[in-house]
């Protein structure tokens, strides 16, 4: 298993910046939220094409808390591969950065939206976990 995450570099700011602007609470929590949106959005990332690593670090305890295992299996399910699989912790990293960049994209042109609103859009949508 791994023990800590690192967006790319292009991210390090972004997840800062959506931290602000959305106000959902400390940094982590838009990384959940951003893997998630990515995992939602139903695309198979390739490990052909992951970014650098050289951004915001994340223990794997901070990023996930007590839901580990819920989060690795809803990657685990949509990749159909092995828990313990050797590249799970790239797969999460690239649905971090993925995720991070589709709802920076989401919200870049809206001048206010708060988190809240953006989940709840979200959730009408049916687009996230």
């Amino acid at each position: 298993m791994f023990s800590s995450i690192k967006t790319s570099r292009s991210n390090k700011d972004l997840v800062t910046q959506l931290t602000n602007k959305l106000n959902l609470g400390a940094e982590n929590v838009i990384a959940r939220l951003a893997f998630s949106y990515s995992l939602a959005k139903e695309s198979k990332l390739d490990i052909k094409h992951m970014k650098d690593s050289q951004g915001k670090e994340y223990n794997v305890k901070v990023l996930f808390g007590n839901y580990l295992d819920v989060y690795l299996s809803l990657l685990v399910m949509h990749y159909q591969i092995n828990i313990n699989h050797i590249d799970i912790s790239k797969y999460v990293k690239m649905h971090i950065d993925d995720g991070l960049e589709l709802i920076d994209y989401e919200i870049k042109n809206r001048t206010s939206v708060s988190g809240n609103d953006f989940i709840v859009n979200e959730i009408e949508k049916g687009l996230l976990l």
